[in-house]
């Protein structure tokens, strides 16, 4: 139902095969003039914002573009596109994990490994979105750029390299901005001139809506959250009530959680090691606050539809629906917004230094970029805090829900062992709240609304939308390999369903090898989380190793790190002798790359190598599925 799901049920005749679906994006093109196609590979809707922005570049040089999902396509006509005239087709590619692609790409790339089709007059481009503080920075976006080469394609302008760690946003518009004049030159065209902003969806307002035929913030199919069907995934996900919600520390400032959720009867299998993903809820008084400051009546049921009929998407989130629901469910309303949304917005501003000030930001000139950076990104001003600082301008609200991206779900690694808990799903999280630099209190969406999910609110129930997403974080095959868990912080939650997994394969009368753990925190008496659990675990034998660093709790600063390099010896036996597996997960900026630099240190020291033979040693074992990691920045 995926490709109706915007449309009231009752209303659709679905075809038996998927034939009704334009499988072909050349045919596409050619049915409704378009020369560019972007394709986008994205996991929380960056690459896809991105596309979307360069398809609707393309009118501004007289041609005409369209995104694509690779997924929906059929990627073997990429060979076809030099049927239509001037024709360019564009890559925005997102890395995920550990160097992999994106859930809507991997049909893609394993298509690509495989074909040899000669794809040579195929004009194409590509920008990748990564992160540096990762190991394989930008490597889906490496391998497209080099294998369209290689099939034989015409680089027509060199590849980008999106930093998201840094400022994904000025990496994108710095390329962009020497992209399209590579293309006018390459096709021979010019700029048309025309910098206006167009509109892609038109809105309208309805006022005899039958309320039975109204999105309330469902993900897919109209009702999905009334008459819940499996199977449960993205598009449609479970509602789980919560069973548990508990304050894990003692003390300091932070509140972390556990929280479990029950998945009784809803057929989902997880194993330990994945992650549940959640769709949260943006709070109700930022929500009033915009309606309040735009003068919008939030519960007008409205459709956002597309100006480009033959267009896949009909509309940028699920309608008809409300402000208010788009506002609560769909739309980011609290990430600082990209350049193009304030470019956008900006001819609505009545004071013309405001207007100019807008524009300046979203331009690719040295002065703007610095401005949006300062005033934008690190005061960490939100689209709210926007409209309250700067007085006159106050856009139409529908064309505002245009342009903000999707609410995005959140992953967290499960907490729990499917083998001890078959019904529930566990999650250990952190509230995120800071005081920015304007003063402003910001909280993080997902975990602020988690905290506030209790079991049982003024009698209701509280669920959670929810689905489960495969991981390669995976325990041994074997029970009897020995494995190493670093895990400082929340990265403390896969390693708990993992215990709990080697402890009941142990009941089982299997043959457990040695579970050590490394774990960190700041201060014994406040953060140690899953404090008795694992004194239990580590008493019972099935934890065979318990070593905690407290950060904070002496003079020197002691991290998982230190701890490694004091038990050099009883790790290189470890890894060398006995087969162990090694898991690290957390925070990827910091912890993750020193946990790695101290094993390059122990294989050096006792393996006896030059430190990039180490380095070697340990990548051959990322290679084999022995070194995993599970972090994020």
């Amino acid at each position: 139902m995926g490709c109706f799901s915007s449309v009231p049920q009752e209303e659709v005749i679905v075809v038996g095969t998927s034939s009704s679906r334009e499988s072909s994006f050349v045919e596409k093109m050619k049915k409704t003039g378009k020369n560019i196609v972007v394709f986008y590979g994205s996991q929380t809707g960056t690459g896809e914002e991105f596309a979307n922005r360069l398809a609707k570049d393309a009118h501004r040089y007289g041609m005409r573009g369209m995104a694509a999902d690779p997924e929906e396509f059929e990627m073997a006509d990429l060979s076809r596109l030099t049927e239509i005239e001037n024709s360019l087709a564009v890559f925005c590619m997102a890395t995920y994990g550990e160097g992999d692609p994106t859930d809507n790409a991997q049909d893609f790339y394993d298509w690509l490994q495989e074909t040899d089709v000669d794809l040579s007059g195929l004009n194409f481009a590509v920008f990748g979105l990564g992160n540096k503080t990762y190991e394989h920075f930008n490597a889906m976006g490496k391998y497209v750029d080099k294998r369209l080469e290689e099939l034989g394609g015409q680089r027509i302008f060199e590849l980008g390299s999106g930093d998201d760690d840094g400022n994904l946003e000025e990496d994108f518009i710095t390329w962009r901005e020497q992209f399209w004049p590579a293309v006018c030159e390459h096709f021979g065209v010019e700029a048309t001139g025309d910098e206006s902003s167009i509109r892609q969806y038109e809105l309208v307002v309805h006022t005899d809506e039958n309320m039975n035929k109204v999105y309330t913030g469902e993900m897919g199919r109209l009702k999905s959250y009334e008459t819940q069907k499996p199977p449960f995934d993205a598009k449609n996900p479970f509602l789980a009530n919560v069973t548990v919600n508990r304050k894990l520390n003692q003390g300091g400032e932070r509140h972390l959680m556990h929280l479990e959720l029950d998945i009784t009867g809803s057929k989902i299998r997880y194993e330990s090691g994945d992650h549940v993903a959640v769709y949260p809820a943006n709070e109700s008084s930022i929500v009033n606050k915009l309606g309040e400051l735009l003068g919008v009546d939030l519960d007008t049921v409205i459709s956002l539809n597309n100006l480009d009929e033959e267009s896949n998407k009909k509309h940028p989130f699920p309608c008809p629906t409300t402000y208010r629901t788009a506002l609560t469910y769909y739309l980011d309303i609290t990430n600082p917004p990209r350049t193009n949304v304030l470019y956008e917005l900006a001819q609505y501003a009545t004071d013309a230094k405001e207007q100019e000030n807008l524009r300046k930001m979203a331009s690719s000139a040295t002065d703007g970029k610095a401005l949006y950076l300062s005033w934008v990104v690190e005061a960490r001003r939100n689209i709210l805090a926007i409209l309250e600082d700067v007085p006159s301008l106050r856009p139409p609200l529908d064309h505002l829900c245009e342009l903000l991206p999707r609410l995005q779900a959140r992953y967290y690694s499960i907490a729990s062992s499917s083998k001890v808990h078959p019904n529930s799903v566990h999650v250990c999280a952190v509230v995120v709240e800071y005081e920015t630099k304007t003063g402003r209190q910001n909280k993080g969406v997902a975990t602020n609304w988690l905290r506030n999910k209790q079991p049982t609110d003024n009698g209701h129930k509280s669920s959670v939308p929810m689905y489960v997403r495969k991981s390669q974080f995976r325990l041994p095959f074997k029970p009897s390999t020995p494995v190493i868990m670093i895990g400082p912080g929340t990265g403390i939650a896969p390693f708990v369903g993992f215990i709990q997994e080697r402890e009941w394969l142990k009941q089982q009368g299997k043959e457990v090898g040695e579970t050590v753990l490394y774990y960190g925190c700041r201060h014994e008496h406040e953060d140690y989380l899953y404090k008795e659990e694992l004194k239990n675990f580590h008493k019972d034998g099935v934890l065979t190793q318990l070593n905690v660093a407290f950060s904070r709790d002496q003079k020197e600063k002691v991290y998982v790190q230190h701890l490694l390099k004091k038990n050099k010896k009883n790790i290189w036996k470890l890894i060398s002798e006995e087969n162990a597996h090694i898991y690290v997960c957390g925070d990827a900026r910091n912890m993750a790359r020193d946990v790695q630099n101290t094993f390059y240190d122990i294989v050096e020291e006792y393996g006896k190598m030059e430190h990039s033979q180490a380095v070697d040693y340990i990548k051959k074992l990322m290679t084999k599925g022995r070194y995993s990691q599970d972090v994020w920045s």
